[in-house]
């Protein structure tokens, strides 16, 4: 990408689209352009078109969706497919009718079917059934991937796809109710800590694997396939490492300083038994996370979470 392009950041608030932000004004680039969900709802796509027409971006990141952990995924299931459905068809329909030179697709590694063997490799994308929780979400995110391959290889549009694994980093989402599975627990852990709880509840039997990727590693992988890769197929974004849910719930336990006991609800969803991606393309496209777990997760306690903390404290002694 050209020093001056003009970058359009679909989601810039988010997690994802926040760590766009921050990798692209440290390479250098400032000519960025931004809208708040308020200021243009992706989702109609009239306003998209207007919008595409008055600044007519180089490059687009689409980090912009409608995002959640196992119980919002599984509760507001309509939603989940609809909003992303319209994000994704809005912004890739307007990005190639206004000749946008080159976009990049964030799509999720939800969208693997259930059973699929392990790790996770790009060709394995629909060749079987999705996990029941967050089906709707997948089936809105592959629609998307697919979009984006339907116009390169028609169109020969520069529009590609990337995979992530499960994400946490500044700017995550800690509400109990819907944020995912890592910033949930790191909630529950404190709180418990704060308010000498005796034992916290962990949904599932502990037993299944996740593997987690700090944002602002995402965020570098995006801008080395925004430099380095044209191929039509999505590319998965990892660390290629995975750690039980128990494993984290005890690394939580330690981080935070909970002295409580952890207990495991096993009649909740446990989700996914496993989701590790094969890393071996982006490794071979020549990028690789550097960003080890329990540093991550410390930094975003220290950092980012306990710093949200102070703040609500203050607004609430105003």
């Amino acid at each position: 990408m050209e020093q001056d392009a003009k970058i359009y950041v679909a989601g810039h608030r988010g997690m994802v689209g926040s760590a766009l932000m921050r990798r692209l004004q440290q390479a250098g680039y400032q000519n960025l352009v931004t809208r708040t969900s308020r200021q243009l709802d992706l989702r109609v796509q009239a306003d998209v078109a207007d919008f595409f027409a008055d600044e007519k971006p180089d490059y687009v990141f689409l980090a912009a969706a409608k995002v959640g952990g196992i119980m919002a995924n599984n509760t507001y299931r309509a939603e989940f497919i609809y909003d992303n459905l319209l994000i994704s068809t809005s912004v890739i329909g307007q990005s190639h009718r206004h000749g946008v030179k080159k976009l990049l697709f964030l799509g999720s590694s939800c969208i693997y079917p259930k059973h699929a063997p392990q790790p996770l490799k790009e060709e394995y994308l629909l060749t079987g059934p999705l996990e029941p929780t967050n089906a709707p979400y997948a089936l809105a995110k592959i629609a998307g991937l697919k979009l984006c391959e339907a116009f390169h290889e028609q169109y020969g549009s520069q529009f590609i796809g990337a995979m992530p694994t499960n994400l946490y980093g500044p700017g995550d989402n800690y509400h109990l109710q819907n944020a995912h599975v890592l910033p949930a627990m790191l909630r529950k852990f404190h709180e418990a800590r704060e308010q000498h709880l005796p034992e916290v509840e962990i949904w599932g039997t502990g037993t299944p694997y996740r593997e987690f990727l700090y944002v602002d590693d995402l965020a570098d992988a995006c801008l080395h396939l925004m430099e380095n890769y044209t191929g039509t197929a999505p590319v998965n974004i990892g660390t290629g490492q995975e750690i039980s849910i128990r494993d984290l719930a005890l690394l939580m336990q330690d981080i935070t300083g909970y002295e409580g006991t952890i207990r495991f609800d096993p009649t909740k969803p446990d989700g996914t038994m496993r989701k590790l991606l094969d890393v071996s393309k982006m490794r071979g496209l020549g990028w690789e996370f550097t960003t080890d777990l329990r540093q991550g997760i410390e930094y975003v306690y220290q950092h980012d979470f306990l710093a949200r903390c102070e703040l609500a404290l203050v607004a609430d002694q105003k």
